[in-house]
């Protein structure tokens, strides 16, 4: 079985939240779903746990952050090219997200955006050509 990766995002609003991972091409997969929590599924390993507060809570005794005015982790979804990219971030925008809340990336191999979802929550969007990539890290 492959290594699978289920990010918890805490929502304030969850049929708005899957309404607006559904408009970026998640899709909800019912069977995980109820009334405090969707499973939007991004790929075979990667899922979007969207809680209600209360459902989120029953996870950890610490306080939600307010991801519209605080971050601890910044997402990051892979694209098949910078069309994607764009497409991707576009989506979220009209689905009533924020696009670009970081600045863009464009380097001959890799080019990314990012959005910021109805609660907060910042994703980025990323393409490489990893045969392009240069071989030592110069970006770091």
């Amino acid at each position: 079985m492959p290594k699978m990766i289920f990010v918890n995002l805490p929502v304030t609003d969850l049929k708005r939240a899957t309404a607006f991972y559904e408009a970026i091409g998640a899709v909800k997969n019912p069977q995980f779903c109820d009334e405090t929590a969707s499973c939007m599924v991004f790929s075979e390993t990667i899922f979007a746990m969207l809680l209600t507060h209360d459902k989120f809570r029953q996870f950890t005794p610490k306080p939600i952050a307010d991801a519209k005015t605080s971050n601890q982790v910044l997402l990051c979804l892979s694209a098949d090219s910078r069309n994607d990219v764009d497409d991707i971030v576009g989506k979220a925008e009209v689905a009533g997200g924020t696009a670009d809340p970081s600045p863009k990336e464009e380097f001959s191999f890799m080019y990314g955006r990012s959005f910021e979802d109805p609660d907060g929550h910042m994703w980025g969007v990323n393409w490489m050509d990893l045969g392009a990539a240069p071989t030592q890290p110069a970006m770091a």
